[in-house]
This record gives C-alpha cells, sequence and structure tokens, in this order.
C-alpha cells in the first residue's frame, strides 16, 4: 500500500506513513495481490494513507449507513468497513464480477462480511433503487469519471444532515488544471468539481489526499 498523494513522494510520503495508523497483513495481502493480478490497474486502488484516513472519518462521524460506488477489488470498502460499528452497513456498487471476486475473499478474511453488501450492475440503475429517504452517514464515489455527476445526483438527497460524502481522484493526476488536458475524463471531473463547489446543499473542500478527494458535508 504504497501509492503516493499527489505532489508528495519519496521521504515526505514515507513520513506520513510512518506516522499513520499502522497496515496490516491482510491489507499488504490485498495490496500485493492486486497489484500481481491486475497490474495495469492497480493504481486505482487507494493508498495506505487514505485508507486511515477514511477509515478514521468514518468513525469520527459515527457512520452507520454507509455506500461506496466502484469498490475494484475492496480497499476503500475495508477502510470503510472498519470504521463502521459492528451493526453498520456498506452497499457496493460496482459493475465487475472478477474485481470484487478478490474483495468478497478480503472482506471474509476480515470478519466483515455480514457488515456488506455488493449489487453488481450499473449503479445509475441500481442507485435509484435505494430507499429515497435522507439516511446515509457516509458516501464514497471512485467509478468511472463520466458518471461522477450522476452519483453525486442520486446519492446526495439520500444522505442525512451532517453525512459526509467522500469524492476520490478529483485533481486527477494535476491534469484539471493543465490547459492542454481534453480527454474526456479530464473535462468530466472538471465539469463534476464545478457543479459539486456550486452546490448550495452541501459545504465542501478539495485535499490532496491520493489523487484528489472532494469532502463534502451535507447541510
Amino acid at each position: 500500500m504504497t501509492r503516493e498523494s499527489l505532489g508528495v513522494g519519496g521521504q515526505l510520503q514515507q513520513y506520513i506513513l510512518d506516522h499513520a495508523t499502522a497496515s496490516d497483513g491482510l491489507l499488504e495481502d490485498l495490496a500485493a495481490e492486486t497489484h500481481s493480478v491486475l497490474p495495469d490497474r492497480a493504481g486505482m486502488q487507494i493508498g495506505r494513507d487514505q485508507f486511515a484516513f477514511m477509515s478514521l472519518l468514518v468513525r469520527l462521524i459515527g457512520a452507520k449507513q454507509a455506500v461506496e460506488v466502484g469498490t475494484f477489488t475492496g480497499m476503500s470498502s475495508l477502510a470503510i468497513l472498519r470504521g463502521l460499528p459492528e451493526d453498520g452497513k456498506l452497499i457496493c456498487f460496482d459493475m465487475s464480477e472478477e474485481y470484487t471476486s478478490i474483495a468478497r475473499r478480503y472482506w471474509e478474511r476480515d470478519g466483515q462480511s455480514s457488515k456488506v453488501e455488493l449489487r453488481i450492475g450499473d449503479a445509475r440503475k441500481n442507485l435509484g433503487e435505494l430507499p429515497k429517504e435522507a439516511a446515509l452517514d457516509f458516501v464514497f464515489i471512485d467509478a468511472d469519471k463520466g458518471g461522477y455527476l450522476d452519483y453525486w445526483e442520486e446519492l446526495v438527497p439520500r444522505v442525512r444532515s451532517g453525512g459526509v460524502i467522500a469524492v476520490d481522484n478529483v485533481l486527477w493526476s494535476g491534469r484539471v488544471v493543465d490547459p492542454d488536458a481534453t480527454d474526456d475524463n479530464t473535462k468530466a471531473i472538471r465539469v463534476f468539481n464545478d457543479h459539486s463547489a456550486a452546490d448550495s446543499r452541501v459545504e465542501q473542500v478539495i485535499l490532496p489526499v491520493g489523487d484528489g478527494v472532494t469532502l463534502a458535508r451535507k447541510r
């Protein structure tokens, strides 16, 4: 679990990791397996500093009901699950049976399977099946960038007042401020960032953790 936060590297990154809650064998195994099985996609996995941040955040806000969009091999879901109480619940949305089959094994190894429900398919459709009431305590969005606006609009109304929405990759390796970056993902993230910043339903900040994390509190 060594993925660096944007703009931080070398000795400073290691210093940050040395002063965060320590990783453990299960998390190291998951990171190693992801890099071994999916070397070209392993960068999609959150790093150790972001893991510690998210797990602590979920615990700090006393979250019990959480949703994740984009589970991949399960690192971010484990961060959320470890922050939830024993009677907490995480619903994960993802398109891939292949990637999430790895996540399932690590949920089981960590004793978290009873707290998590995985829904495979198009999250744009499946999110609409969630209850309409504003009952969610914590939401994490880390999926296809073109879908960020749709996921945001489905989930913000379902988050309770004081609940938190975290959105990953919002700095996109710095390309959001590169005028020469005109690819679809970069444009989609810029549109999302402008939209969320102007959303009067939340107060928010972008943190330079990992690849940039929008942290929004529902008013």
